[in-house]
Parts: structure tokens; C-alpha cells; sequence
């Protein structure tokens, strides 16, 4: 069985594919002797098969092992097929953990580091025409702090907030055929004000000549058409969308723009053509979409707009960080939209562009997250800088991405309250994402320890059992005003760091909650504890009625979505089992009302 068989990049899709998932060749190499001894060569033969795309920790891999293994290789041989001969042939990982050395026909291909975006190589000049040998070698230093790990454990076994680790590919891998004049870069910035879509593109390979067809649609009607004359490798085009016939006879624009209630999206299709013939094709989509803070307030389409989050960490138990499935990423979505949520925080992981596709899609916001690593060092500040950057170019294009949270309650900066250095890494890397996307919110130190920040997140778990009335009345005291939410220091921490103070940013409690609630066999721990459904729904009532008696609170998180192994504070099960009657959840979430705000 092929599992993850749909397309992997939604942004930016073409018919000419391979799906290269399924039984490879596989070996531990535990004395990294593999390269002295040339493994990549044809004759070496790999003793174990693993399932891609899952990691050799995953049940789903058909290994299932969490021992250290900080070192293995994959084989696999592939025939192209002969529709795609002739073309430029690409060779795509949507993510492999941590660094990765890909060779083809024994030839070295290329490198990669960074566990968690996507990456490719051009392998045509490899190619034979016949079998060919893909082979790579994959490094994941299991007990190094200094790499972006999230919530993957340095130690065998998992415990307390950290889980069982994932090593080598975990995303699709995939074989694409292009011409050798194609698009290689797409991005799309709405402007709601002007009713603007600004598209700008790449092309590689010879563009002398060659002209850009763009067609967008909005629920099947074709509403703009633009052919483009390129004279550079680069092309910029801003297209006025409300200036348009359907916009005359009265379909108001304020109907075309994406939001968790209305998910409305744009079709793109876009085409290369050289003497009227089409050598390159693409479809793709945007959203209408404007996020921003005013008043101290979020506003989502120039309207203030209430967030009620759902922290997802993105685990599965049989594929770990892999969803078995494409459907399980839309099953998370609706069941947090079936309990009032409108959108989650990605927690310490970047999620597969399938997930955001079904966020786009069903209408649900998503706070953007990247592993962290728990120390702080010249190199983790250069990998972290790095994995940002390809964060941002791959998922630009996503409407429901509107939060970008670099830095997590100081993991990477422990320090960040007294060290300068460790201060400016949270300063550069707010300032680099907004330099790389101006779009878009950013906070620079979830949690605590703020730097400058266009939100004032904060964490508190303090809202103890139903019978400790005094931690409770505590908690709401806590968060009732802003003057007694920003003297606060819910983890011993101060909000924001020593040198920075808060300066009317809208403020987010953006974890909180974790009520534990062992189901059947399950072992582990929560924030709290109840023992029974009727409990749980009447516990979390009580938290979420605390929350709302602020009048400050602009929206919140709430930790979590799901158990995730020896965690067992989730609203559902680790395999998507509802702990309750989720009506009951979506009822506590409706309680509130913008009036309560300031």
C-alpha cells in the first residue's frame, strides 16, 4: 500500500508527476561508515525496507523502532517514465530531518539541511534513460540541542513535554517533468484596500520571447485574463480584481474576501506559452486577505476579530509528524471547527503544505510555528535563520496563515531576560520575517520574555482544580485588566523582557488550559485532572468562563486539540476520539462576545 498518493505541493501544481512514496531500501548505519564505504553505490544492497514517507520511529515505517540512529540511508530504483523523457526532471522532498545527501546513479545530487521544509534538485545530467538509482544518506544527531528539533526528545524514551523523535523523510517524495523554460517561483499578495492581487514569478531557463498567460477565476467564472510579454527572469503584475464585470452587476467585493466564515478563493491558472504553444503550465490559488493590528486589537479584513485557537501539535500515533492520511489533516480542521474553533496554533512543527491546503480551503486560521532548539548558540541562531527563510518562501501563499511565531517561551534563548546577544537573536528574527513578509503578524517570544512584538502573547496554566478557589479567582484576577495581566508572571517569568515594555499591542492568551482526561488505557498527565466527561466539559467551562470575564483579552489558545502520547490534556483522544460531547465545547466557546472587550 502507497500511502500520501495526492500531489504534495498545492501551490503550485502540475500534471507531469511521479509519486515516489512506498517500499524503499533502508539501513541503520550507526558507525557512519556508509560514505568511506560508498554505500551509494549500485551494488550496495540495503538490508531493511522502510515505508516512505514515514520515519523509521513511525509504526507506519514497518520498523517502529525509537532507538538512536543517528545516521541511515534509503535506495530506491525508478524507470521514468517515457512521457516524461526529454523534459527536465526534478526530484522533490517535502521534508527530510536533518541533513540530507541525495545521489543519483551514484553521482551526488545535492545537500540539504533544515528537517522541515521542502527541498529539490534538478537530476536530469544524472539520468541514464534506463533504471535509474536514487540513493540518500540522511544525518539527524540525535542528543544535539543546537539543531531545530521542537518537541522531539534528546533522549530514547519520551517523557513530560517531549515526544519520540522522527529521522530522515517524513514528507512525500516525488519525481516532476518540466520544460526547460518553466515557472520556478510564484507569490501572491492580496491588497483588500485597492482590490489588488499582486502576482510576481520566476522563470528559469531561456524566457527571451516567451509570454505569461494568467488566467484567475472565482467559483468558476473567469473574472481576469492577462497576457504577459517577459523580459526578465523576474516579472512583477498587480491585477485590480473589483474593477471587473461581476463586480458591476453587484456582487460586492467584501463577499470575495477569505476569512474562517468564508473561505472564498481565487483559481489561478498560469501558462508559458513560445509561439502560442504552452511548454509550461500551473494551477494554483489566493485568498483575498488582510490581517492587522489597530486599537489594540486584531483585525481580520479591516473588522476586529476574535481568535479562539486550538494548540495542534501535528502528531499522529501510527506516523508521528506524517498524517497517514491527506484526509486526516481536514478531519483535525472540522472537528476544531465543529467545536468553535476558528483556527489552531501549529505548535514547534511546520506543517505539511496538505494541511494548509485544507486550511485554506475550510476557512481556518493557522499561527505558523518552527521547531526550536532548546539551547542557544551561534549555530542554532544560523540554522533557525535558515529554516525561517525557506519557511516563508514555500508557505507565503497560504491565506490562512496569518501569525508567525519565531521564538517560543524563550526555548533557544533561555537566557534572552539578562543577555543582550540572545536579545537581539529575538529582535533580528522578528525583524527578518517582517523584512520577508510584510504581511503578516509577528511575535518574537511567545509565552514570556517579549522583545518587540506586534502581540503580546502570554502563557498561564494557573487556573488550578475546581476546589482550589483561591488559584482560580487568582487566575481570572490575573487577567481581568490589562494593568494586572502585564505585572503578571504566570511562569515566574516576566512578560517581556528586561529593556522592552508593552506599547498597545493587542493581547493574546496563547496557552492556557490542559485539563487532563485519561480515556480507556491511556497513561499520562495534564495541567489539571478530572475523572469523568461530565467533569471535563463542566472544567472547562470554568477555565474558559475566566478567560472571557477579561476585558482585555483579544483572543486565545487553547492547549490542546489532542493527547499526544504521554500527554493526555487534549479535547480528543491521540487517535481523534472525541473526550465529550464536542457541542458542549462549541457551546463554552460561543459564550463570548465582542462587548467584552475593550
Amino acid at each position: 500500500m502507497v500511502y500520501r498518493k495526492e500531489y504534495p505541493r498545492p501551490q503550485l501544481v502540475r500534471k507531469e508527476w511521479l509519486n515516489l512514496n512506498g517500499a524503499w531500501q533502508f539501513e541503520f548505519d550507526d558507525e557512519n561508515a556508509g560514505l568511506k564505504e560508498k554505500w551509494f553505490k549500485k551494488e550496495k544492497k540495503f538490508g531493511r525496507k522502510i515505508e516512505v514517507p514515514f520515519a523509521f520511529q513511525a509504526e507506519l515505517s514497518g520498523i517502529n523502532e525509537s532507538t538512536f540512529h543517528d545516521w541511515v540511508w534509503y535506495r530506491r530504483e525508478v524507470e521514468i517514465p517515457k512521457d516524461m523523457l526529454g523534459k527536465q526532471i526534478f526530484l522533490h522532498f517535502g521534508a527530510v530531518d536533518y541533513r540530507a545527501a541525495v545521489y543519483v546513479n551514484e553521482q551526488l545530487a545535492g545537500t540539504h539541511e533544515g528537517g522541515h521544509v521542502s527541498f529539490s534538485f534538478n537530476i536530469t545530467d544524472y539520468l541514464t534513460g534506463e533504471k535509474e538509482s536514487i540513493v540518500i544518506r540522511v544525518e539527524d544527531p540525535s542528543t544535539d540541542e543546537t539543531i531545530p528539533r521542537g518537541k522531539q526528545f534528546w533522549l530514547e524514551e519520551s517523557a513530560g513535554i517531549w515526544y519520540t523523535r522522527t529521522t530522515g523523510i517524513w514528507q512525500t517524495v516525488w519525481l516532476e517533468a518540466v520544460h526547460t523554460t518553466h515557472l520556478s517561483k510564484l507569490r501572491f499578495t492580496p491588497n483588500i484596500d485597492s482590490g489588488d492581487i499582486q502576482i510576481e514569478f520566476e522563470v528559469a531557463g531561456e524566457y527571451k520571447g516567451k509570454k505569461a498567460l494568467i488566467e484567475i477565476s472565482f467559483k468558476g467564472s473567469k473574472i481576469a485574463e492577462e497576457r504577459i510579454e517577459i523580459f526578465d527572469s523576474f516579472t512583477k503584475r498587480s491585477i485590480n480584481l473589483y474593477n471587473r464585470q461581476i463586480f458591476k452587476a453587484g456582487y460586492h467585493h467584501e463577499g470575495w474576501n477569505w476569512s474562517p466564515e468564508t473561505p472564498n478563493l481565487f483559481d489561478v491558472v498560469i501558462k508559458i506559452i513560445d509561439a502560442e504553444i504552452v511548454i509550461d503550465e500551473i494551477t494554483s490559488y489566493f485568498g483575498m486577505r488582510k490581517i492587522h493590528t489597530e486599537n489594540g486589537m486584531v483585525y481580520l479584513n479591516n473588522k476586529p476579530y476574535y481568535q479562539k485557537l486550538v494548540l495542534d501539535q501535528g502528531y499522529w500515533p501510527q506516523g508521528l509528524l506524517t498524517a497517514p492520511d491527506d484526509l486526516d489533516f481536514k478531519k483535525d480542521i472540522e472537528l476544531s471547527k465543529e467545536m468553535g474553533f476558528n483556527g489552531c496554533r501549529k505548535h514547534q512543527k511546520v506543517e505539511d503544505p496538505r494541511f494548509l491546503y485544507w486550511a485554506d480551503h475550510l476557512g481556518f486560521l493557522v499561527w505558523g510555528e518552527c521547531a526550536a532548539s532548546p539551547i542557544y548558540s551561534e549555530d542554532a541562531v544560523a540554522r533557525l535563520t535558515r529554516e525561517w527563510i525557506e519557511i516563508i518562501e514555500r508557505d507565503y501563499n497560504h491565506p490562512s496563515i496569518v501569525t508567525w511565531v519565531p521564538i517560543n517561551e524563550s526555548w533557544g534563548v533561555p537566557n534572552i531576560c539578562n543577555n543582550e546577544q540572545q536579545k537581539h537573536h529575538s529582535l533580528a528574527m522578528y525583524h527578518l520575517i517582517h523584512s520577508l513578509d510584510p504581511t503578516r503578524i509577528v511575535i518574537s517570544n511567545d509565552g514570556w520574555e517579549m522583545t518587540t512584538t506586534d502581540i503580546c502573547a502570554v502563557h498561564n496554566y494557573n487556573h488550578g482544580h475546581k476546589e482550589e478557589l483561591e488559584k482560580y479567582e487568582h487566575f481570572k484576577h490575573s487577567l481581568s485588566t490589562k494593568e494586572k495581566l502585564l505585572m503578571s508572571r504566570p511562569a515566574g517569568k516576566k512578560i517581556y523582557t528586561e529593556g522592552f515594555d508593552y506599547q498597545g499591542e493587542p493581547i493574546l492568551l496563547t496557552e492556557f488550559g490542559g485539563i487532563g482526561f485519561k480515556i480507556g488505557d491511556a497513561a499520562g498527565w495534564g495541567y489539571t485532572s478530572v475523572s469523568s466527561e461530565e467533569d471535563f466539559v463542566s472544567d472547562y467551562e470554568r477555565v474558559i468562563k475566566g478567560v472571557y470575564a477579561s476585558r482585555t483579552l483579544h483572543g486565545f489558545c487553547y492547549t490542546q486539540l489532542t493527547d499526544v502520547e504521554q500527554e493526555i490534556n487534549g479535547i480528543l483522544t491521540y487517535d481523534r476520539k472525541p473526550k465529550c460531547d464536542l457541542k458542549e465545547i462549541k457551546r463554552i466557546n460561543n459564550l463570548w462576545h465582542i462587548d467584552t472587550v475593550e
